[in-house]
């Protein structure tokens, strides 16, 4: 991974402003019932005044952010200010109770660690940086511990340097396990969106066809009565331009009635032919459908497949089989070969070609969205992978398991696999 594709990647990051607001109240009223519990409960000695007045300003700016800013979302910018903010007023709080020696200073990585999993990396940084020099003056710079009249808690100077270190360690390996998350799921998310505006567009054109033939069916019946009115206007006038004009929109009816009457007809073909079909038929369509575009030799074998096996023709299935042959005829040199396998327990469909194969440096991830490999012969004809991800999450929502292999004699071989009852009508 690039850092400079981390750094690029979803610029415009936002937090919910109620979840801000929210987290900041639960953590000043944290703050303020240990500091109270503390110092008249318990009798600690500390400067109860100061840290009052450091919590108070802290709630000061909730209140701004809650009833000034009208806005729902706070921007990647506006949600770092309000972090560092965070980060200074618990290093004043942290300072003023004892620095390194509270127990309470692991609050202080929380910021850079909400940074890491719902901000950009560059605020990532910045919060780390900013956090690491805070720990290091509170180890040498802060008030005493707490406590009971003039008993004191001290340590060596190693341990302190090792509550430091420890810190630090932590703050380093929770920011690179949140980023490493939250860029992942941002990029997931992204993703599927795409896959679902796939899927959406496929159902709406099925959709659109249904709408087609109802349309045809409910506009019949006026386009008859028109037909007839102007038979009879036709009779009674026997001459004239008028005549030329009915004649004109009698043979536009008639023109419209075929073209309903076709879009009937398809109507009840889809109803049995796009609902029900076999897979090898289904196979044999897509072939077909690429071999029109193509001067590849696409060879379609189903001899290990005798017997039909009825399936419910889905977008799912047709988009993600068709996304693997696609591929395979892009990246192929002069053959792809598709093989049917069937038997009582499972179908198996095997896509192959006699391309370069899967890169070396995707293999292991392919069928992960947004890769791209670093060699020059598949730069050119290679994307993001999304197509890929689309058409293998689709086959997986329909029980599928995809497998991804380099043939001993070079190029590439996918597997999509269903157990039979899992994918038969």
């Amino acid at each position: 991974m690039k850092i400079s594709e981390l750094l690029k990647f979803e610029e415009d990051l936002r937090l919910e402003k109620k979840t801000v607001i929210i987290l900041r109240w639960i953590a000043l009223i944290g703050q303020l019932i240990t500091i109270y519990f503390v110092h008249f409960f318990l009798k600690f000695e500390l400067p109860i005044l100061l840290c009052t007045t450091t919590i108070f300003f802290g709630g000061l700016t909730n209140i701004f952010i809650q009833f000034n800013l009208r806005k729902n979302q706070l921007s990647n910018l506006e949600s770092t200010i309000l972090l560092f903010y965070d980060v200074i007023q618990l290093t004043l709080l942290i300072f003023l109770t004892g620095g390194i020696t509270n127990p309470f200073v692991i609050f202080l990585i929380v910021p850079s660690i909400v940074s890491s999993t719902i901000l950009n990396l560059a605020s990532t940084f910045f919060l780390s940086f900013a956090t690491i020099i805070s720990l290091i003056l509170i180890t040498f710079n802060h008030y005493p511990l707490p406590s009971k009249g003039n008993l004191h808690f001290h340590v060596p100077e190693y341990y302190v340097s090792a509550i430091l270190s420890a810190l630090v360690v932590v703050l380093i390996f929770l920011n690179y396990f949140g980023f490493r998350f939250g860029f992942e799921a941002r990029k997931r998310g992204n993703a599927l969106s795409k896959l679902e505006s796939v899927l959406a567009k496929e159902q709406e054109l099925d959709s659109i066809g249904h709408q087609a033939a109802a349309a045809a069916h409910s506009l019949g019946t006026p386009l008859s009565t028109i037909t007839v009115i102007a038979k009879e206007l036709k009779k009674e006038i026997t001459s004239g331009t008028n005549v030329e004009d009915i004649d004109m929109l009698l043979a536009q009816a008639k023109k419209c009635g075929e073209i309903l009457k076709k879009l009937s007809k398809r109507e009840i073909v889809d109803d049995e032919y796009v609902s029900n079909v076999s897979l090898q038929d289904l196979l044999f369509e897509i072939t077909k459908s690429f071999e029109s575009i193509t001067e590849k030799e696409i060879i379609f074998n189903s001899e290990k497949a005798k017997k039909n096996l009825p399936i419910k023709r889905s977008a799912e299935i047709t988009y993600g089989i068709r996304n693997f042959i696609g591929n395979a005829v892009k990246f192929s040199k002069k053959k792809v070969k598709i093989d049917l396998f069937l038997d009582t327990e499972e179908v198996k469909i095997k896509i192959s070609d006699d391309g370069p194969g899967f890169p070396d440096d995707v293999y292991k991830i392919i069928g992960e969205p947004y890769i791209k490999s670093r060699y020059k012969k598949f730069k050119s004809k290679s994307g993001l992978g999304l197509g890929t991800f689309i058409g293998k999450t689709l086959l997986e929502r329909k029980k599928a398991f995809i497998d991804f292999f380099n043939n001993p004699d070079g190029g590439a071989e996918v597997e999509i696999k269903w157990k039979v009852k899992d994918i038969k009508a």
